[in-house]
């Protein structure tokens, strides 16, 4: 953990999403890391926030499995809990699948889900967000556009929750794959008045920014390195730089970190913000693997 907050401080990211825990498992350790103070002070220490926890990956609260259902509650309470010692402000989460239920029984399901969540967690000083992550729509996957987020948004505050609880996140590579055209600064721009609109930008904190190896509208998710897929640099760089988006933290979840690319591209994104053009990358760099992120929750309880 300690390695992680010197890892980004040393390739130019000063903000972190880390898991708390296993993010393939519902089991969650009984205490926390033995890590946790000095993870806590390097954070400090080197300038490193926004913090945000990336709930499991197992978490769907908008599905119509009970024991599914009552699993996801506790496990996304066990994180919005953990969340303040690890000093985390988002604890961000996949929207999740209505599995075939529909989208307004799913959507209903979802607010639901949040209301337990949140009543089994203290609201202090110390609190943390639930931050929901848009889907690429795969597997009956909620939150593809606008209209689905805004009825969301509906949903949850008519079980009475404050919306200071509940941010978005704009994930770019799944919004690409569910049809938004990102690479277009005009029809971004459409996207962004149109979440003002119906939601508040206000509420969008968090962006992931990554680029596609998917068509859009292919209802895939597959990230690409900064500037190099589909959504391309033009795109990425409006969202990065755009005047309305001041309170956004962005975090990449782009391929190869494991074999150093994300040095390369975080350089890649702090050109981009500065306007300079984005180098080629060498052949090799296209076949690295993709990121672990997955859009749609397993397919039933076990796992």
């Amino acid at each position: 953990m300690v390695k992680a907050v010197e890892r980004a401080h040393t390739i130019g990211a000063d903000a972190l999403q880390v898991f708390a825990d296993n993010p393939t498992a519902w089991r969650r350790r009984a205490e926390p890391p033995r890590e946790l103070p000095a993870f806590r002070e390097r954070l400090v220490a080197l300038d490193i926030a926004p913090l945000a926890i990336h709930a499991p990956y197992l978490v769907n609260l908008a599905g119509p499995e009970e024991i599914f259902f009552g699993r996801s509650v506790s496990v996304l309470a066990n994180e919005l809990r953990a969340a303040p010692g690890f000093r985390a402000r988002f604890v961000n989460v996949h929207i999740g699948s209505h599995r075939g239920s529909g989208v307004d029984i799913g959507t209903a399901r979802l607010a639901e889900g949040l209301r337990l969540v949140l009543a089994e967690v203290d609201h202090d000083a110390d609190a943390s967000m639930v931050v929901l992550e848009n889907s690429a729509g795969g597997g009956f996957g909620l939150g593809t556009d606008v209209s689905e987020l805004a009825d969301i948004a509906e949903a949850i505050a008519a079980h009475g929750i404050r919306a200071e609880r509940i941010g978005f996140c704009l994930d770019t590579a799944h919004a690409w794959g569910a049809g938004v055209d990102l690479s277009s600064p005009d029809e971004a721009d459409v996207f962004l008045a149109e979440f003002d609109a119906r939601i508040g930008l206000d509420r969008l904190v968090m962006i992931h920014l990554n680029d596609s190896k998917s068509e859009r509208g292919s209802r895939l998710d597959r990230h690409e390195h900064v500037g190099a897929g589909k959504i391309g640099a033009t795109g990425l760089a409006h969202l990065l730089c755009h005047p309305s988006l001041g309170q956004v933290a962005y975090f990449l979840e782009t391929p190869g970190m494991d074999e150093g690319y994300d040095a390369v591209n975080v350089a890649r994104a702090r050109d981009l913000a500065a306007g300079r053009a984005l180098s080629e990358l060498p052949p090799e760099a296209m076949s690295v693997r993709g990121s672990r992120t997955r859009t749609g929750p397993p397919q039933g309880p076990e796992g």
